[in-house]
């Protein structure tokens, strides 16, 4: 079988979507090889995953940028003819003109653009609703990253439950393996010199942010005197208030702002707890990140987030500031309590391997591809 991968997200500024692809990438090709499968708009190997930019080099990046350009805008044949070579085309929500040739099939990520608009910009909106249309409907098969996602897209766009695998995201081994060296090297780099409560994400409304701080500040003296807050991430959009806010300085948060790939999981293991209050996610790496690390977990009790998490968290309403500050006490004040959800977490983490994933994959796209 021959699979085609639209791997236009690792050549723009993402997040979430990037880390999917790249890992995704590998791990399928590691099952299958290289010859099994390509990449659309031009044909990618693995160079270092950087969120904030190309992970091609520049003459790929334009060259990739601008035939999805012409596929787009010119109906150029460039993508039915790459189809006609592959028996499943994957699209993502960047291109316009799948081809025609060869079986089409999508990832669901979340439904966020129709329950939760306003926590994304117009522009969004306006192509995830193009995406639904212009592929989710037309797909032969389509991949949701967790349950609670396929349930979201039968229920709000209608689609056929039957048309829709679940197939959740892998976390990088890197994640399972952190040396006590790096995890010293990372905090000596940031400075981090007492234990720390962490957050990692883009700064945008949907990871509730605001109202992290909020309970932070709330935190029994006692606690917060010991611990600081590491908040992690670059800013997205409509935050630039808050951005300012933690870049300016508030009492016991560090904002770090970016944080590498190549950091994160010492950053993550270093951790005395993980607290990620967002308010929907259609599944939530940081989460499975942070328990693959065995560090015990905060985090949401909507959307696809208990899923994830499943007994190794602590679930919280993440509208309610007493209920998160509650939580992350419980926590700080409690070695046994860590340590027992941290082992949990390892456990569980382990649903999560990215060989697994690729296995899952491959025979989906071989089931949609008739073989």
């Amino acid at each position: 079988m021959r699979l085609t991968i639209d791997a236009t997200p690792l050549l723009v500024r993402s997040a979430g979507v990037k880390n999917y692809l790249y890992y995704w990438l590998r791990s399928l090709r590691s099952l299958a090889g290289d010859s099994a499968v390509k990449t659309f708009p031009v044909n990618l190997h693995s160079e270092a995953l950087d969120h904030e930019g190309s992970v091609a080099g520049s003459a790929a990046t334009v060259a990739g940028l601008a035939r999805l350009h012409l596929a787009n805008h010119f109906r150029f044949p460039l993508v039915d003819g790459l189809g006609a070579r592959c028996d499943v085309f994957h699209a993502s929500w960047l291109l316009r003109r799948p081809p025609h040739r060869s079986k089409l099939t999508a990832t669901l990520y979340d439904l966020t653009c129709w329950l939760m608009p306003e926590v994304h910009t117009a522009a969004n909106v306006k192509a995830a609703r193009r995406f639904a249309e212009l592929m989710l409907r037309r797909a032969d098969g389509l991949i949701a990253i967790s349950e609670h996602t396929r349930h979201d897209a039968v229920r709000v766009l209608g689609l056929a439950p039957e048309k829709i695998a679940v197939i959740r995201p892998g976390v990088a081994d890197a994640f399972f393996e952190v040396a006590a060296e790096a995890v010293d090297r990372v905090r000596a780099r940031y400075g981090l010199g007492s234990p720390y409560a962490l957050f990692v994400g883009t700064i945008e409304p949907r990871k509730n942010v605001a109202r992290l701080l909020e309970a932070w500040q709330t935190l029994r003296p006692d606690l917060r005197e010991h611990h600081q807050l590491v908040v992690a991430g670059p800013a997205g959009w409509d935050q630039g208030s808050l951005v300012r806010r933690l870049q300016t300085g508030l009492p016991g948060v560090r904002y770090l702002g970016y944080v590498p790939e190549s950091e994160l999981p010492a950053l993550t293991a270093g951790a005395t707890a993980f607290v990620y209050p967002s308010l929907y996610e259609g599944f939530g790496l940081p989460v499975a990140q942070a328990m693959a690390a065995g560090v015990a977990v905060v985090t949401s009790a909507v959307s696809s987030l208990p899923e994830v998490g499943g007994d190794a968290v602590l679930l919280v309403d993440p509208l309610s500031v007493t209920d998160l500050r509650n939580a992350m006490e419980r926590l700080l004040e409690s070695p046994s309590l860590r340590s027992r959800l941290g082992a949990l977490g390892r456990r569980r983490a382990e649903l999560f391997r990215w060989d697994r994933v690729a296995r899952q994959s491959w025979e989906f796209f071989q089931r949609i591809a008739g073989q």
